[in-house]
């Protein structure tokens, strides 16, 4: 085996699921991830101990400003520098700070200005890990196998949500928030030597022309330009953040109101959360084993569609078991557009602007669109859920509509695999 931080050649022989590089790539992103989740189950429960509701909130808050304010300078840093060392710093830091947080903790009963505190720097650092994870997969395998690393990290993103909360719980449950603490902070470290032995390829530029680099503030304004100007990107991105800003809320916010305006409780809640993450984890399954769909560009539009008709139907039906149907659909349409639109940004993008177009694309999800949850929910509470879900899935449906309208989106495909040096 080569040593880590060595150059892969061109071509990968092995497919990506594999791939020991890739494996070892996923591993580490997977740990990560279920170290956010532990740590949001501790920091929330530390807040709801310093506080109450409103500082749960205020925590929450604290944490998700940073992110959204400091995403795109941290794009332009993946760009900039090696992403893995990025993703090193950043998962290092994190640690760091989460185990303090842990030790402090040990010791005394946390202040609320200390856990907002926590909140903004944990924030501020995950502003330049999605980024960097965004620009990496390109970097560790072929562009024929991107669908299928694209799948497979969406796999990885389920397994966090379902595995992340119940082992926080668990921590919690045996050493109190202290330990749950020391959980998040030690599968970062986890991470950290997995992410060393990852060999990076050598990435040709698409030959677009471009900048010389310049300040942070001129790599930003030449990122942003560049998406515009860009035939497929720019109206990938503008559909994906329409899709965002119609269904996030909706899935988030309006999913609990709509279970308690039906009388169906936290148990059918949870039945149609599930459904949804089944469906999803079904998409990237496809994904993960096929490698790649034909005619990449109309089947992503098609899954945008049908997700959106999905959400809006899990209101107009009068039942709890027939609203589990349509989000099934809506997670599984949803797992394969998402994992289609992210595969042909990453291997259409010139690698030189592969971190700020992540930057981009990640802002709406974590940005843009939580700001319309006190919306939703303000609307559910005036008119019901059925029109409010009907008015977002039509709003989701015109990013499909946007895309169809895109010439180089209709005729988009995904590259094929190249054949092996050895066949």
């Amino acid at each position: 085996m080569a040593p880590a931080g060595t150059v892969l050649p061109e071509h990968a022989a092995e497919p990506a699921h594999r791939d020991g590089n890739v494996l070892r790539w996923l591993a580490a992103y997977t740990a990560s991830l279920i170290g956010d989740g532990v740590y949001f189950v501790a920091l929330g429960w530390s807040a709801q101990k310093a506080g109450g509701p409103t500082e749960v909130g205020l925590v929450m808050a604290a944490g998700a400003l940073p992110r959204a304010l400091l995403m795109l300078g941290g794009g332009v840093l993946a760009d900039r520098l090696d992403p893995r060392r990025v993703l090193l710093g950043s998962d290092a830091l994190r640690c760091l700070l989460v185990l303090s947080v842990a030790a402090g903790i040990a010791l005394t009963a946390p202040a609320l200005w200390i856990l907002v505190a926590v909140a903004l720097v944990f924030g501020a650092v995950d502003a330049l890990f999605v980024p960097a994870i965004g620009a990496l997969p390109p970097r560790i395998t072929s562009p024929d196998q991107l669908a299928r690393v694209t799948g497979m990290r969406s796999l990885s993103v389920r397994l966090s949500q379902i595995a992340g909360p119940p082992i926080g719980g668990l921590a919690m449950g045996v050493g109190g928030t202290a330990a749950a603490f020391t959980v998040a902070g030690l599968l970062f470290a986890l991470s950290l030597p997995l992410l060393l032995t990852v060999r990076m390829r050598p990435l040709a530029a698409h030959g677009e022309e471009r900048s010389e680099p310049g300040t942070v503030w001129q790599d930003l304004v030449d990122g942003l330009r560049y998406i515009r100007r860009h035939r497929l990107i720019g109206p990938l991105a503008v559909s994906g953040a329409v899709c965002e800003l119609g269904l996030i809320s909706t899935l988030n916010v309006g999913l609990v109101l709509l279970n308690a305006e039906r009388g169906w409780g936290p148990s059918g809640y949870g039945w149609i959360v599930s459904g949804f993450g089944a469906g999803a984890a079904a998409g990237a399954t496809l994904f993960t084993v096929a490698g790649r769909l034909p005619r990449a560009g109309l089947v992503m539009t098609g899954t945008l569609f049908v997700c959106s008709t999905g959400a809006a139907a899990v209101a107009l039906v009068p039942t709890l078991w027939l609203a589990v149907v349509p989000a099934v659909v809506t997670g599984l349409s949803a797992g394969v557009f998402g994992t289609l639109n992210n595969a042909l940004i990453q291997t259409t993008a010139d690698p030189a602007y592969l971190g700020r177009v992540t930057s981009v694309v990640m802002l709406t999800m974590v940005g843009l669109a939580p700001l319309s949850y006190p919306l939703v929910g303000a609307a559910i509470g005036t008119w019901g859920a059925a029109p409010v879900f009907t008015g977002c899935g039509a709003f989701a449906g015109l990013g499909a509509v946007i895309a169809l309208a895109s010439g180089a989106v209709r005729r988009a495909e995904l590259p094929r695999r190249q054949p092996s040096a050895a066949s």
